[in-house]
Parts: C-alpha cells; sequence; structure tokens
C-alpha cells in the first residue's frame, strides 16, 4: 500500500475514476446490446427507436474517452448500415 500522502490521494483518484469509467463503458454496451437485439428480432418500429438513443450513447462515450472518436464513428456507420438493410 502507498504511504505518501500524495499517493494515496492518487489511490482514492484512480477508485472515483475507475468506478466512474465502468458505469460509462457498462451503460455503453447496454445501450448497443438493446439496438442489436432489435436489428436482430426485425423490428422496425423498435429499431428505428432506438439508433437515436444509441448514438447519442456512442457521442457521449467519445466524449467522456470510453471509446475513440474514430472507433465511435465505425460504430454508428455500421449500425447505420445495418439499420438501413432492415428497412
Amino acid at each position: 500500500m502507498a504511504n505518501h500522502f500524495s499517493a494515496l490521494k492518487r489511490a482514492r483518484q484512480t477508485e472515483k475514476r475507475t468506478a466512474v469509467n465502468r458505469a460509462n463503458t457498462s451503460q455503453f454496451r447496454t445501450q448497443l446490446r438493446k439496438f442489436r437485439q432489435a436489428l436482430a428480432s426485425g423490428d422496425k418500429a423498435e429499431a428505428l427507436k432506438q439508433f437515436p438513443a444509441t448514438v447519442s450513447m456512442i457521442d457521449k462515450a467519445v466524449k467522456k474517452g470510453t471509446i475513440h472518436k474514430n472507433t465511435g464513428s465505425r460504430y454508428k456507420s455500421r449500425l447505420n448500415a445495418r439499420l438501413v438493410a432492415v428497412k
């Protein structure tokens, strides 16, 4: 365990940030899963309803640093292509 005050503080900060990052990643993956399930079920109305929420969650993940911006763009592009294919 850390002995210096600054090291103890960094350990506390790391725990808090890890919890926040884990929560952000979990929300992001949950929303992706919901959208993919809507696509897999073939429910166009549900997929159309989930798409804006999914894109918003991807943008938030990019903004918070959970994923890289190019990764976010790739996700949005591929998900949109799958949505168009369902239509």
